[in-house]
């Protein structure tokens, strides 16, 4: 027999014979004192598994009914500016942040913005821009940037552009990808807060 299954048939009856009051030990001299105003909860003083179930479940579907209501209201879409291209909103306000979608290089007609990576990356930045200030926000409380290129040869380019625009630097990510809508070498994306 293995030695770890010795020791257990050794303790086996042991264990066997546990009084079944018997109590984990209390480290009650390590708790600190509870103030006047704090007032210890029991077993007995708690919510039943089955109604707190059914609590939490009820609250739940509130809780996803008004989200669903919340975001339904908080559609934010501006004439003003290149309209969606498919089915999605320009930005989402929700939890006091707004989810701006990605921006392309295009105006209010959906005509694509014509010129080098500059012209095209600060055409995506007052689109931006426009949806942000129609949510009450502004450039300053962006707060996170993802930038979409389509060749990393024009970053360089991008960046000067960029920087001129997002003076408070806000966290950013910027990655290549093989295609973008329209076929536009940019698209920038963006959280801001209320």
């Amino acid at each position: 027999m293995q030695r770890s299954s010795l020791l257990f048939a050794r303790r086996l009856p042991s264990l066997l014979n546990t009084p079944k009051s018997f109590h984990r030990p209390q480290f009650f001299s390590t708790i600190p004192k509870m103030s006047a105003n704090m007032t210890p909860v029991t077993a007995k003083d708690a919510c039943p598994r089955e109604s707190f179930i059914q609590l939490h479940h009820s609250y739940l579907l509130a809780l996803a009914r008004t989200r669903e209501q919340q975001l339904c209201d908080d559609e934010i879409r501006l004439t003003s500016i290149f309209p969606a291209a498919g089915p999605y909103s320009q930005a989402i306000r929700a939890n006091g942040q707004i989810f701006v979608s990605g921006q392309i290089p295009a105006d209010a007609s959906g005509n694509l913005v014509q010129g080098n990576i500059g012209t095209l990356t600060q055409a995506c930045c007052d689109n931006i821009q426009a949806i942000v200030t129609a949510a009450g926000s502004s450039v300053s409380k962006i707060v996170k940037v993802n930038v979409f290129l389509t060749d990393m040869a024009n970053f360089a380019e991008m960046n000067a552009t960029y920087e001129k625009f997002f003076i408070h630097k806000p966290a950013r990510s910027c990655v290549a990808v093989a295609q973008l809508p329209k076929g536009v070498p940019v698209e920038i994306e963006c959280i801001a807060l209320e």
